[in-house]
């Protein structure tokens, strides 16, 4: 989350999003083992509104810059994401689904600092090889959504992360 103060701004995204009701995380509809989380989605408001610019922003950016895909937007609001210890993750999958819009670009923005938790590493896959990702606080990913992922177990602590999907007009 590129600013000059995204510590502040990530501790303020986890107090806004712990003011939510979080429910259990679901695949598919369901609640699943290959998915242990806690999560509540936001929608754009006054309180939040500046959250979504700063993604929109970000994302228009990376995909100018890397993916050039065409893009309608985050249709389906922001998902903010409590992994606690013991054991909270995702297990490997990819960011689609049956009768969801057309996923084209994953966004993970990491809110914790990388001390508040042990394990809940965010892990990408372009072989068999897990490629985790940054573990700063701020640090954005952002890939395109059919791309194999996984979030670790995390062992210790809470891991806080701000999820969205980018849709478009399928692939040609």
């Amino acid at each position: 989350f590129p600013s000059h103060d995204s510590s502040s701004e990530c501790e303020t995204i986890i107090a806004l999003g712990e003011t939510q009701t979080l429910e259990k995380a679901k695949t598919g509809g369901e609640v699943r083992d290959v998915r242990k989380s806690d999560v509540a989605f936001l929608f754009p408001n006054e309180a939040n509104n500046w959250i979504f610019q700063r993604v929109a922003s970000i994302i228009a950016n990376l995909n100018e810059r890397f993916f050039r895909f065409d893009l309608l937007g985050i249709s389906e609001g922001l998902q903010f994401t409590k992994y606690s210890a013991p054991g909270q993750k995702y297990g490997r999958h990819i960011d689609n689904g049956m009768g969801l819009p057309v996923r084209k670009l994953s966004f993970t923005l990491q809110l914790s600092k990388p001390n508040d938790y042990q394990g809940g590493d965010l892990c990408l896959y372009w072989s068999e090889k897990a490629v985790p990702m940054q573990r700063k606080q701020g640090y954005v990913a952002v890939f395109p959504s059919w791309t194999l992922h996984e979030v670790k177990p995390v062992t210790k602590g809470t891991r806080y992360s701000l999820v969205a999907w980018v849709t478009g007009p399928p692939f040609k």
